[in-house]
């Protein structure tokens, strides 16, 4: 239900969940400073539509202590106050809400078949040009790492690494666990950067960190040796000891092989959903440099300084790709060595896992 915190006092007739209420560690001060000044940028003059869940409110709590601090209008809504889960459509009290609001926070534990909802909810953000923080799974790990991150040094690197991928016309990338992939590209494919500054034109997931495009075509190996996304990530944790190895020839999975054959075959039968759930739809560059190692939660892995590469959609709304999926899956390797190929000659600007070049 609402929490009216432009009247200061909680509307509505059932028993509502107040965010001042909720006690949350110290530590994840510096993180949701971060999100509302540093990420999200929201001046005292704005309102704040703040969307949590019971599993997530001691982190909402967090960011509701510094939207008071800055002095903005806000309302928090915890989920399961005004509706069942998992959602069928996002409340009408929240999109409502949104419609007065300059700025969205959406940190939330998702459920299955909620997409919908999610799709409600930012169909408003775009719609309105809102400035929109997702922060899809968040938890106190991330809270407390990929959250703590100097953002400002990570949307300058994200710039630079951004300038060179859009002058290049191919990527090539190795791992010592026996990725080597090749990833042409197509200059009608646009790229862009999640750095963690948010701004009208594009929402983005936080914490951010890292430069996105629908590839022109992949071939090669690629070794999961950090993590899948999707349900498969919770469930998996990190592969460092049960590596997946994923054959990909002109642009669709080939082989799948793996130790763990439920792994193995969970992953072959998602990617394998509908014709292009095989498809490389997303090849990206995480620029996150305050995040050290994975940590088995996809909203961080991927943005872990590296490569990481997506079967199933490739956001054709924002990369201009022309096809689709409904599936979308994330797979993160460690470790890179990352050259860039152009009409001017090739550019190493990774070496184990460490960028070569500085903001």
């Amino acid at each position: 239900m609402q929490i009216s915190q432009e009247e200061g006092h909680v509307s509505g007739a059932p028993t509502l969940t107040d965010l001042r209420s909720i006690a949350f560690p110290e530590e994840f001060g510096l993180a949701a400073r971060n999100a509302v000044v540093t990420c999200l940028r929201i001046a005292p003059s704005e309102k704040v539509t703040l969307i949590t869940d019971e599993t997530t409110s001691s982190i909402a709590a967090a960011l509701a202590q510094e939207l008071d601090v800055l002095g903005c209008r806000w309302n928090g809504f915890v989920l399961e106050d005004i509706a069942e889960r998992p959602l069928t459509a996002m409340p009408a009290e929240v999109l409502s809400d949104m419609e007065t609001s300059q700025v969205s926070i959406f940190a939330v534990q998702v459920q299955p078949n909620e997409l919908r909802s999610r799709m409600q909810m930012t169909d408003v953000v775009n719609r309105r040009h809102m400035r929109h923080a997702h922060m899809v799974n968040i938890t106190p790990e991330v809270m407390l790492q990929g959250m703590r991150a100097d953002f400002n040094a990570v949307d300058r690197l994200s710039q630079l690494v951004l300038d060179k991928v859009r002058a290049a016309s191919y990527v090539h990338a190795t791992t010592p666990a026996g990725t080597d992939i090749r990833a042409e590209l197509n200059p009608h494919y646009k790229w862009f950067k999640t750095s963690g500054i948010i701004s009208p034109e594009k929402w983005g997931n936080l914490p951010g960190g890292e430069c996105f495009t629908a590839p022109g075509e992949v071939n090669g190996v690629f070794v999961v040796d950090g993590v899948v996304g999707d349900f498969l990530c919770a469930r998996y944790g990190i592969l460092s000891e049960t590596p997946l190895t994923i054959n990909i020839s002109r642009n669709r999975i080939t082989e799948v092989r793996c130790s763990n054959k439920e792994l193995e075959r969970e992953f072959w039968a998602y990617t394998h959903t509908d014709e292009n759930s095989d498809r490389v739809g997303e090849f990206a560059i995480g620029t996150n440099i305050g995040v050290s190692h994975v940590i088995g939660n996809i909203l961080q892995d991927e943005k872990f300084p590296g490569i990481h590469i997506a079967f199933g959609d490739p956001y054709g709304n924002h990369t201009g790709a022309p096809w689709k999926s409904t599936t979308h899956i994330d797979v993160v390797g460690l470790s890179f060595n990352i050259w860039l190929g152009g009409s001017e000659g090739e550019e190493q600007i990774m070496r184990e896992g460490k960028f070569l070049i500085e903001a």
